[in-house]
């Protein structure tokens, strides 16, 4: 596993913001949280910057319409046929946006693409036979992390960025009826996380509940996860993740909710999560030493003001943890 290396107490979001100007996205994105920035998608701005249009660009046989919606010819869907160049098209404005911002960066940021098994459950949804779907998806993400890990080492190559797969798919993989095998299920996420390894932190994220043993199987290097997501269910498959190394990103601010105006109650069910994990085996140094916090999901729900009070309650948050690791004798770092 590739040693994470940021300063305790940091904070960073998760994907989607509600903007409809890429500028004042990009802006947003590193005023609010400048230690590990993460680069927006605005699908209200374009459809097509949703998650799946963005991972389905470039696939022979399927076509991305303008409202995000996919056209799928199923006999031209070739696990074989090579994935077009995606980086310089429509879905991925904001992030050539972000990407400009950022160059010559040398302290990390964070990037974020639609993992093969989300994508794999769409392809199959308008049509394409699940065995078919997943090997072209487990493809075609691959084709698009090498060409994302290729364009970050040309804006940043002093920096290390972090690339998380966003997998929501995960939290019916290993339900009855789901259409990939879990063993299958795990090569395919963890093939994909071993690709961005070769250029950048591995990230992995799942905004619901999930078997969280089987997902660390996977083998991120950093797991984002909601708060009361079932990680206490499971505590010493997070103490041995702690133990390895691993580090969590921690959504302690829902999105789907109404919020009141301070992280009084947010950072008592974070510590009440904490709690339970130490009682279960966890190190308490390493749930603080190892800890993003992070919004729970996109913010694309929300309008403005509310996504900028969302990233400012994280921030806060943020600096709760670096109280609390003050408390346990921790360095804090720069």
């Amino acid at each position: 596993m590739r040693e994470v290396q940021l300063p305790l107490g940091v904070a960073s979001a998760v994907g989607s913001l509600p903007h409809t100007s890429v500028e004042a996205a990009v802006e947003l994105a590193l005023a609010a949280q400048p230690r590990l920035p993460a680069a927006p998608s605005l699908p209200r701005r374009s459809p097509v910057e949703g998650m799946i249009p963005q991972a389905a660009w470039g696939i022979a046989g399927v076509e991305v319409l303008p409202d995000g919606s996919l056209l799928v010819d199923e006999a031209a869907v070739d696990p074989d046929a090579p994935v077009g160049p995606g980086l310089d098209g429509p879905p991925f404005a904001t992030l050539r946006a972000f990407l400009a911002a950022v160059t010559g960066r040398e302290a990390p940021f964070k990037v974020q693409l639609t993992g093969p098994v989300t994508l794999g459950l769409a392809l199959h949804a308008v049509g394409v036979p699940a065995a078919r779907a997943f090997r072209v998806a487990g493809r075609a993400v691959r084709a698009r992390i090498d060409e994302l890990l290729a364009a970050l080492a040309e804006a940043a190559p002093a920096a290390t960025p972090f690339v998380f797969l966003d997998e929501p798919g995960l939290t019916a993989a290993l339900e009855p009826g789901f259409p990939l095998g879990v063993d299958d299920t795990l090569d395919l996420v963890s093939s994909a996380l071993a690709a961005v390894e070769a250029g950048a932190v591995a990230g992995l994220h799942c905004c619901g509940r999930a078997d969280w043993p089987v997902v660390l199987q996977a083998g991120p290097q950093v797991l984002s996860l909601p708060v009361d997501a079932g990680a206490t269910r499971h505590p010493w498959a997070f103490a041995d993740f702690l133990d390895r190394g691993g580090w969590v990103a921690w959504g302690v601010v829902p999105t789907d909710r109404p919020l009141g105006e301070t992280p009084e109650i947010l950072w008592r069910r974070l510590l009440a999560e904490w709690e339970a994990l130490a009682e279960g085996g966890c190190e308490p140094r390493r749930l603080v030493e190892q800890a993003i916090m992070t919004p729970a999901c996109g913010l694309v729900g929300l309008d403005v003001a509310q996504a900028v009070h969302v990233l400012d309650l994280t921030d806060e948050l943020a600096g709760r943890v670096q109280e609390r690791a003050r408390e346990l004798g921790l360095i804090l770092g720069a």
